[in-house]
C-alpha cells in the first residue's frame, strides 16, 4: 500500500515540475529570438488589403502614394543640420522614454511589429581612405583598404575597411569628397565580400544635393526618422505609417516632436515579415532613439490614419 501511495506522489511531483517549467525560463531568452507577435494572445487582427483587390494590383499601388512631407524633409535638410565639424548632419533625441502606445482614433491597426533602426555611416569616422604607397600590403580579407565598385565594376574610391564594413550593412554613406554612395546591386562579382551578410555588394555613387542621405528603394533620397525599411511583400513600398510609440518622440533639439508617421521607402535583407527598420541617419541618433523606444520590444502600426496622408 505504501508503494502505491509514493508511486502515486512521484507521478504527482513529476506533473507539477512538467507544468511549471515554461514559468522558469528566462525572460531575457526573447532578446536572442526574433520578434514574434501571438496576435490570437493579444486580439489583434491583421489587415491585408490585398485580400480585397484584383490580381496584379498589389503591385501597381505605389504610383498614388507620396514621399514625406515638405515639413519632414526640410527638418532633415542636411544642410539646416550640420554643425560643420563633421561631414554629415549631426542630430540628437531627448525626452522621456515613451510608455504604453495610445490607439489613433482613426485608421486601421496592421498589426505589432518588430522595431530596429539603421543609420548613414560617415567615411571620416573610420580614419578615412588609406590607399596610397603608404598602404600596408595584406591580402584582400585583411586588408586596411577596400575598393568600392559600381554596377558596372568600376572602381568608385578605395575606402577603409571598417567604413566598408558598416556600408555594406546599412546601404548608404558619405565619403569624404562630399559624395553619397549607396546600394546599386548584390552579387557583383568584382566587390568585396560584405562580412555581416556574406554579400558582395555594388553601389553608385550619387549627388549629394539630390541624395543627402542615399537612396531608398524606390529610387527616392530617404529622409532620417521618416523613411523605414520593410519587408515589401507585407507593407506595399510608398505606403504612410503610422507608428503610435513614436508619436511624441523630440526629434531632435529645436525640431519639435514626432508625428508617428513613417514612409515605407526602403527595403533590408533582414526586414521580413512584421518589422519595420526606422532610418536614423546617425549612430548617435540610433542610440539616442533606441533610449525612448527600445529596439524589439514591438511598435504598433496602423495605415489609413489622416495625420499620415
Amino acid at each position: 500500500m505504501r508503494s502505491n501511495n509514493l508511486s502515486t506522489l512521484s507521478f504527482g511531483i513529476l506533473l507539477s515540475v512538467i507544468s511549471s517549467a515554461p514559468a522558469c525560463a528566462s525572460g531575457r531568452r526573447w532578446v536572442k529570438e526574433p520578434f514574434e507577435q501571438n496576435s490570437k494572445a493579444s486580439g489583434i487582427r491583421l489587415y491585408d488589403e490585398r485580400e480585397h483587390l484584383a490580381h496584379g494590383a498589389y503591385d501597381k499601388r505605389t504610383a498614388h502614394l507620396h514621399s514625406a512631407s515638405p515639413e519632414q524633409k526640410d527638418e532633415a535638410n542636411a544642410a539646416e543640420l550640420t554643425d560643420g565639424t563633421e561631414s554629415r548632419p549631426q542630430l540628437a533625441l531627448s525626452g522621456a522614454k515613451k510608455g504604453k502606445h495610445t490607439a489613433p482614433p482613426d485608421g486601421r491597426l496592421l498589426g505589432e511589429f518588430r522595431n530596429t533602426y539603421y543609420d548613414f555611416p560617415a567615411e571620416s569616422e573610420y580614419g578615412g581612405s588609406v590607399a596610397g604607397p603608404q598602404a600596408p600590403a595584406q591580402n584582400a580579407a585583411t586588408s586596411a583598404v577596400v575598393a568600392l565598385m559600381n554596377a558596372a565594376c568600376q572602381p568608385i574610391k578605395e575606402v577603409a575597411r571598417g567604413f566598408f564594413e558598416s556600408l555594406c550593412v546599412q546601404g548608404s554613406g558619405t565619403l569624404l569628397d562630399g559624395r553619397t554612395v549607396s546600394f546599386a546591386k548584390r552579387d557583383c562579382a568584382c566587390a568585396e565580400v560584405c562580412p555581416r551578410t556574406s554579400q558582395k555588394i555594388c553601389f553608385d555613387a550619387l549627388d549629394p544635393a539630390e541624395f543627402p542621405w542615399g537612396r531608398g528603394a524606390l529610387g527616392k533620397a530617404i529622409v532620417p526618422l521618416s523613411t523605414v525599411a520593410v519587408d515589401s511583400t507585407v507593407i506595399a513600398l510608398g505606403t504612410h505609417l503610422y507608428v503610435a510609440e513614436y508619436d511624441g518622440v523630440q526629434r531632435h533639439p529645436g525640431g519639435g516632436l514626432h508625428n508617428g508617421c513613417f514612409v515605407a521607402e526602403d527595403r533590408g535583407m533582414k526586414v521580413k515579415g512584421q518589422h519595420i527598420d526606422i532610418f536614423t541617419g546617425n549612430p548617435r541618433v540610433t542610440k539616442h532613439l533606441n533610449a525612448l523606444v527600445p529596439s524589439n520590444q514591438g511598435v504598433h502600426v496602423y495605415l489609413d490614419t489622416t495625420r499620415c496622408k
